[in-house]
């Protein structure tokens, strides 16, 4: 059986949760693993996503740790969703305005 994996990094701006898992994790970079399978007996090449990762830093007593937590895509996509709305909110809030703007 051929596999790959691929990596790759997403940026939470804000603290998130996984489907799963408890608790926040802070806004920050994540790696992505993804890994596949080759689909034996197709006249061109294709790839099944067989597992999905997100490698999580630990943090207090485990820094220096890290754990890899298994998440679907679809997990993953709504999370990064929920992080860009509140981002998109956050700065059309009033407390985004910077202390020089005047709004009269």
């Amino acid at each position: 059986m051929n596999m790959r994996s691929t990596r790759s990094t997403v940026t939470f701006s804000n603290p998130f949760t996984l489907s799963g898992y408890p608790g926040d994790l802070p806004a920050g970079d994540y790696e992505v693993l993804v890994e596949e399978e080759l689909l034996q007996g197709l006249s061109f090449e294709a790839y099944r996503r067989t597992a999905t990762y997100l490698t999580v830093r630990g943090g207090g007593r485990h820094a220096g740790r890290s754990e890899l937590r298994a998440i679907s895509d679809s997990d993953l996509k709504e999370a990064l969703g929920r992080d860009a709305a509140l981002s998109q909110t956050n700065n059309h809030s009033e407390a985004a305005l910077s202390p020089q703007e005047d709004r009269t």
